[in-house]
């Protein structure tokens, strides 16, 4: 009730690697249902934006992506989240619209910095598969089960369906970053304890001693939004 007392405030949810705005809908119906104005792109080549799959999607594609709904939308005040590998998107989103984020928002996500690429980041496992493709030439890697992400059981099936291959390009593409992510005025991190990741583990133990950012850490698997979507939104709305 607090928030709703504030007004209402803008979100901005960007899913992760293999998904699509699908996987926010549990966290979008809490939030609009509390007064909220929520924003769940799909970033191209995936989703129900499969159908534009093409070897020519960059990571600068994905940052355009979010950075055009805040331009068509004529957004500002927003919190902008990100999951996984959109650490990447939101933080070249900053680059470009800062002055219009009033919170940034890592979802057991990718902090990178300038000069990094997700393959270098990501886990192993993760790294082989991309890597693979890689070698294969092709445009785009598969889709990682729900299990991998540890996602609940009674949800995997969903998930599954859902998922899509990821454009390669965007995993291997190195961002440049001029340090305006560090200049919003909030900025959080929210670590998924039951999904191993030792570049998430990282950012969340090296952000805890970092007075600018607020951290948590919430019981479930790497799809929080899917798993645990009602504490997700109340974190959201505590870092508004």
């Amino acid at each position: 009730m607090a928030a709703e007392a504030q007004g209402a405030k803008t979100f901005v949810l960007v899913h992760g690697a293999w998904h699509g705005g699908w996987c926010w809908r549990r966290v979008a119906d809490l939030l609009t249902a509390r007064g909220h104005k929520v924003f769940t792109p799909t970033l191209t080549g995936l989703g129900e934006r499969s159908h534009l799959m093409s070897g020519g999607i960059a990571l600068a594609t994905h940052v355009t992506d979010i950075v055009n709904v805040f331009q068509w939308e004529d957004l500002n005040d927003v919190v902008l989240v990100g999951h996984s590998y959109a650490g990447f998107v939101i933080s070249g989103v900053a680059e470009q619209v800062r002055k219009a984020i009033a919170s940034l928002v890592f979802l057991d996500a990718f902090v990178p910095e300038t000069g990094q690429c997700l393959l270098e980041l990501t886990a192993p496992a993760t790294r082989e598969v991309i890597e693979a493709a890689k070698q294969r030439g092709d445009i785009a890697v598969p889709a990682r089960s729900a299990e991998f992400f540890k996602v609940n059981e009674k949800d995997r099936a969903w998930v599954d369906a859902l998922c899509t291959p990821h454009p390669i390009a965007t995993l291997l593409d190195r961002i440049t970053l001029t340090g305006a992510r560090e200049h919003v005025g909030k900025k959080t991190y929210i670590r998924a304890r039951d999904y191993p990741n030792p570049a998430f583990d990282a950012a969340y133990q090296g952000l805890q001693s970092n007075p600018a950012w607020r951290v948590y850490e919430v019981p479930c698997g790497h799809d929080v939004m899917v798993d645990m979507p009602e504490r997700l939104t109340e974190i959201l709305l505590e870092v508004l």
